[in-house]
């Protein structure tokens, strides 16, 4: 445990092993298994659906295992984490190191120790891929990094092609926190994809993926890429989160944009003048809904995107078989 600058933290370790990371009050990470699938998910879904993924920027370190993710595509050569905590990289992920890759200690990886908004206004940079999971909405501040002006600034520090990934919890919140989160999200990325999480077959968090232009994913090119031996650390890292093969990391598509109109038309947009997502967020505090609104969602994601996806017939028809089990249909 340690007081930071702008947080107490703590790591804790259950009688079985699981690591737990506390900030806020509460966990913010783990390695249980179902919160590994997604920090990987976010990850390798950042680097993978890009055109190229040489420039990366993570926001916010956590356990460092989404960040450790990216960092063994061999396709990055750079890779910045913007915490705004220092215990956070500094000691916290250290604990995680077997999980996240020793994410920190990667020579191509850079820490800035910078609130992501100050580091995105003031850097030059542009990025092939940005990925953002930060604490809870609720948090003082979080919600900053879900309004509809912090999503422009991230589309606007995007190389063409360049795609952004969020994180979406669903436990310990309500509808209209979810509604709020992807709308805005959906808002800046009109062709945004919604990936979902599962835990015991029910809905337990989401990941949005945005580009400006129209997402296209040649499934059989990225398992091609799987199979390459340079990729042999990424492959293992899905396999070890029950996904052994590009199917069945895109089997978890939940939605797009164009599907869930209807299901959004009353969410309220967080903006930088209401920032109505905390007082939402904080509304679903202490809640277990995930399986109502995840079911609820894929009422309006029933109809498969052929336009997002290429391949193989052979292929394809495993995609669909996957999609629908994965949705339980």
């Amino acid at each position: 445990m340690g007081e930071g600058w702008n947080a107490t933290v703590a790591v804790t370790r259950l009688p079985g092993g699981i690591l737990n990371y506390h900030n806020a009050g509460k966990v913010q990470a783990s390695s249980e298994p179902q919160d590994m699938r997604l920090q990987r998910m976010l990850g390798h879904l950042t680097t993978l659906i890009p055109t190229q993924a040489k420039k990366v920027l993570v926001i916010g370190c956590g356990a460092g295992v989404t960040a450790g993710a990216v960092s063994i595509d061999p396709a990055v050569e750079h890779q910045t984490i913007a915490e705004i905590e220092p215990l956070v990289p500094k000691v916290v992920a250290k604990y995680f190191g077997d999980h996240n890759f020793h994410v920190v200690d990667n020579p191509k990886v850079h820490v800035r120790i910078d609130d992501a908004r100050h580091f995105l206004l003031t850097t030059s940079e542009k990025f092939d891929a940005i990925t953002s999971d930060p604490l809870d909405p609720w948090v003082k501040g979080a919600a900053m990094l879900y309004t509809r002006e912090f999503f422009e600034l991230v589309k606007r520090k995007l190389n063409p092609g360049g795609a952004v990934t969020l994180f979406v919890q669903l436990y310990e919140s309500n509808t209209e926190a979810v509604k709020s989160e992807i709308a805005t999200f959906m808002e800046a990325f009109p062709n945004g994809v919604v990936w979902g999480n599962t835990n015991n077959g029910a809905g337990y968090d989401l990941v949005l993926l945005g580009q400006v232009e129209d997402t296209k994913i040649d499934v059989d090119a990225i398992q091609a890429k799987l199979q390459r031996p340079e990729y042999a650390p990424m492959a293992q890292s899905l396999r070890e989160i029950g996904m052994n093969s590009a199917v069945d990391l895109f089997a978890t598509f939940a939605g797009r944009a164009k599907d869930l109109h209807p299901w959004l038309a009353d969410a309220a947009i967080n903006r930088d003048r209401n920032l109505r997502l905390q007082f939402l967020a904080g509304m679903g505090l202490n809640l277990y809904q995930s399986d109502v609104i995840y079911s609820g969602m894929l009422a309006y994601a029933h109809r498969f995107p052929d336009e997002l996806f290429s391949g193989s017939p052979d292929t394809l028809t495993a995609l669909r078989a996957g999609i629908l089990r994965e949705q339980g249909r």
